[in-house]
Order: C-alpha cells, then structure tokens, then sequence
C-alpha cells in the first residue's frame, strides 16, 4: 500500500490552488479524480476535474463496490472516490492526493490511517469566504448563501485532520504545505 495525502476544505478556500501548486514540485504526487453526479461548471472536462457520472450511473458504481468512499454532498449531489483512481496512481509509484469533502477526507484518513496524510485549508475568515466565492462569479447569490453555511458547519471538522493550513496569503500557504507533505514523505 503506498502513501496518500488528503486535502479538504469548504468551498474557496483555495485548496484546489493549493493543490495544483503542489503538483508541480516533483514530489511525486499525482491527483486522484474524483467522482460525481452534478454537472460540469464553466471549462470542467470529464476526466480532468472530474469523472460526471448521471445520478444512475453513480448509483450503479456504489451498488457494485467501486468506491473507495463516496457522500451525498448537497441533495441529489453526490461525489465519491472510485478505488480505480487509486490502484492507477499507485500502480505507477505515485502518491495520491485526494481533494476532497470534510467528510471524505475523515473516512479517507479512517481507511488508510498512517498511510495518509491529512490537511484541512481554512480561509482567514468567513467574509474573507463569501468575498471569494463572489468572485468566482460562478455561483447564484443563493448558492454562495448555501456554501457558506455549509463552511460553517464543514469548519468544525478541522480538529479532525492532521494538520490545519491557514490560506491568507498563498505564499504562506504554499510553503506551509509543501514542508508537511515533504515531511510526511520522508518517513
């Protein structure tokens, strides 16, 4: 069994940057892909953020075990991590870095326990939350409004992980993950 890092965070806390930072430093981490039912937003392919799935077609995976871990994130919204994208990163000598719900990254830690590393990014603060969700302008007001309740709630999990990033400036951010994951390789 190789090695695992998993990242959470709520919604614009810029763990997707984080993450792509990160995989460009030859650390030999390779991004899991994860799975979901909602349709792709703004220049999402299948396959590169995301495999889509119908709600059908994701039903019928859960049905047949092929998820790793999987949760109804909003309703109707399901996302999960196919065990595929797992055993393919592996296969090569890869690490796999998972990015992840809250909940997600908490079974994920659960199933691979020293194995994995877990990191939760937190935002500075939740205006400074909202300020960037709008600026995406990718979202109805009313589902900002949702996602941020949501990081609310998803905040409270943070003891949870292993360590806890603060994105206020994504230099800091950057440096500060990059030192634990390097860290958590060379055990």
């Amino acid at each position: 069994m190789g090695k695992v890092v998993i990242f959470s965070a709520p919604s614009g806390s810029g763990k997707s940057t984080i993450v792509n930072y990160l995989l460009s430093k030859g650390l030999g981490l390779e991004f899991s892909i994860s799975a979901t039912c909602r349709a792709p937003r703004g220049e999402e392919q299948n396959g590169r953020e995301y495999f889509f799935f119908t709600p059908e077609e994701f039903k019928a995976k859960v049905e047949n075990n092929e998820f790793l871990e999987w949760e109804e994130v909003y309703p109707g919204c399901c996302y999960g991590t196919l065990k595929s994208e797992v055993e393919r990163i592996w296969a090569k000598g890869n690490i796999v870095v998972f990015d992840v719900d809250v909940v997600g990254g908490v079974n994920i830690k659960k199933i691979f326990g020293e194995q994995a590393l877990s990191i939760f990014i937190e935002a500075p603060s939740i205006d400074i939350l909202r300020k960037r969700l709008i600026g995406r302008g990718t979202d109805s007001m009313d589902k900002i409004e949702q996602r941020i309740a949501k990081a609310e709630y998803e905040m409270t999990f943070a003891p949870q992980f292993d360590t806890i990033v603060i994105n206020d400036k994504v230099e800091d951010a950057y440096s500060d993950a990059e030192r634990v994951i390097r860290d958590f390789i060379s055990k």
